[in-house]
């Protein structure tokens, strides 16, 4: 099974993969885990070896993480790398609702590395100004 893991400080990834179920509907292959306010790194790694418990050898992850070098994210790498899946593991930084629901849906129609671009490329896509339009009260008439 190829999983799409997210991680982050506070509730972040567990929100996110609340809004997720939302809009792709509930799914196994979708996992986060969040460092809590007051906890510890190592508090951290207990939890994300529970929730990681079942992924093994024969799964790819897709692991994105709210910021490079932040201890969700580096903590995540060192247990995954405890695990024994580094091979099969592709990390990106700044998730956000449109690059996980890339990573989502597009994950099981190509190899690891080329969902990890295309995740890349529709994420940084994705952002964009919204323009709101000003009404000009001096054109309108009385």
């Amino acid at each position: 099974m190829k999983y799409v893991i997210l991680v982050s400080h506070g509730k972040f990834a567990d929100g996110l993969a609340n809004a997720l179920g939302m809009l792709a509907g509930q799914r196994k292959d979708l996992l986060s885990c969040g460092l809590e306010d007051g906890k510890s790194a190592d508090e951290f790694a207990e939890a994300f070896k529970n929730v990681i418990s079942n992924v093994n050898t024969d799964d790819e992850i897709l692991l994105l993480g709210d910021l490079i070098g932040g201890s969700p994210l580096t903590t995540a790498c060192n247990v995954i790398n405890e695990k024994g899946l580094t091979e099969q593991t592709r990390v990106i930084g700044g998730m956000n609702l449109p690059l996980a629901l890339t990573a989502l849906l597009m994950k099981d129609a190509m190899s690891l590395d080329d969902a990890k671009d295309g995740v890349l490329s529709e994420a940084q896509g994705a952002l964009k100004e919204f323009l709101l339009a000003v009404e000009d009260d001096e054109d309108e008439e009385v």
